[in-house]
């Protein structure tokens, strides 16, 4: 197959996912159309050496910041740092179908005043054991459960693992909030920004697939960073975010939520945490 570099760039943060990252670029590799380059930004951490060649532009930048992780400033500076008009946000978990970038490109080509959202399937935990992996993905794959029968997105479901726009569009937008701080609403927040200002979202059919990490149902992991980001956006929209965690938490003891405020009244064990573990 004759691959094509186009003028779109894929950007992706990184905090501790090296396997995943090579995954991913693995994955670029083999795509019907490479990037012309592959932004990372590294968040609190030193670059990883790859041992392998990529038949496209890798560059790599480190983000010290000393409040834990803000992945809105890690975006933000990847789009100010990227070299071209076209830009697709990949979350470092996921991996790019053959057609992911093209189809990225050709509908930025076609309409670039747009938000793009892709779509995502979830991997299984043993995915890169199976033999031949890079041509079986959607066949070992599941739906997500949310989104799955969702023909175009609402801007309430937008999601940062996998979107594209231009620069312009993203300035539009103003960026991402950088007062979210850790896990929580900084992408809601982005996509509500773009409702606010004008900006359409459409859902495309550039597939990425999530791999396999634990995550925990409800979150108890990330209740601090869910609370204080929930709270930011509430008095920025007058909505609350997350609400399906934010009911779990509610109804365990750990929050209560007044009309304008969402307060922690104590905080999950290791034990409570580890119980909602999700394998």
């Amino acid at each position: 197959m004759i691959r094509k570099t186009e003028n779109i760039a894929v950007l992706t943060l990184v905090h501790q996912r090296g396997k995943a990252l090579v995954n991913m670029l693995n994955g670029i590799a083999t795509g019907s159309t490479w990037p012309q380059e592959v932004l990372i930004i590294f968040m609190n951490e030193q670059p990883l050496v790859l041992d392998i060649e990529y038949p496209f532009s890798i560059r790599s930048i480190v983000l010290e910041t000393d409040t834990g992780l803000n992945l809105g400033a890690a975006r933000n500076l990847a789009m100010r740092e990227s070299s071209v008009n076209y830009n697709v946000f990949l979350d470092v978990d996921c991996i790019p179908d053959k057609d992911f970038l093209e189809t990225y490109y050709n509908q930025l080509e076609n309409n670039s005043d747009v938000l793009y959202t892709g779509r995502v399937r979830y991997l299984p935990a043993a995915f890169d054991q199976t033999e031949n992996w890079t041509n079986r993905l959607e066949e070992i794959s599941a739906p997500d459960p949310v989104r799955h029968a969702i023909k175009n997105y609402p801007y309430e479901l937008f999601w940062s693992l996998n979107f594209g726009c231009s620069k312009e569009v993203f300035n539009k937008i103003g960026g991402f909030d950088m007062q979210y701080l850790g896990y929580g609403a900084e992408d809601t927040d982005f996509a509500f920004q773009a409702r606010h200002n004008g900006i359409a979202l459409q859902t495309i059919d550039a597939l990425a697939f999530h791999q396999y990490h634990a995550s925990y149902q409800p979150p108890l992991n990330h209740l601090e960073s869910i609370c204080r980001n929930a709270n930011r956006f509430f008095s920025k929209w007058q909505f609350w975010p997350m609400q399906g965690w934010i009911d779990a938490f509610e109804k365990a003891g750990y929050v209560k939520k007044a009309d304008d405020n969402l307060e922690i009244r104590s905080l999950p064990s290791d034990e409570d945490i580890m119980a909602a573990l999700k394998r």
